[in-house]
């Protein structure tokens, strides 16, 4: 599955904030909307990306006050993106390699969306389970061993 069909089956949603924007504004658009990531947006164009991950150091750094902690303090600088064309398996190697779960979908320089893990771990159960009903119609269809011999 290539990650077109994967933004096409989640959509294209996305939640951004700008990087002047407070640390405690996103968590509490992450919370409202129940995503775990938020693209870095300045003056119209992706600046980073901001996951649970970075909120969570954020936090820890200032010893539990977000209060007034700027994203652009917190946030990837320049995060692990893909293409529309690139594979599910490929975008999930990298992912894993890259330890991230959370890549911007880029397409000659155009963000047009998110996708996450979960969406690459959906994708890949709803391709097995496809492949495997198609296994079954195969094995239930075989011919008998005997019918081919003309026995």
């Amino acid at each position: 599955m290539i990650i077109r069909d994967i933004l096409n089956l989640k959509g294209s949603t996305i939640f951004s904030i700008a990087p002047q924007g407070r640390v405690a504004d996103a968590v509490e658009t992450m919370v409202k909307n129940d995503i775990g990531s938020l693209v870095v947006m300045a003056e119209g164009k992706m600046d980073g990306m901001l996951t649970f991950r970075e909120v969570l150091r954020g936090l820890d750094a200032q010893q539990g006050n977000l209060s007034d902690l700027p994203v652009s303090a917190v946030m990837v600088h320049e995060p692990l993106v893909c293409g529309l064309d690139d594979t599910s398996e490929s975008v999930r190697d990298r992912m894993t390699q890259a330890h991230v779960r959370y890549v911007p979908v880029v397409d000659a320089g155009q963000l047009l969306g998110v996708i996450s893990f979960h969406d690459i771990a959906k994708a890949a159960i709803k391709e097995a389970s496809f492949e495997n009903r198609l296994l079954k119609r195969y094995i239930k269809n075989w011919p008998e061993q005997g019918a081919e011999k003309g026995d």
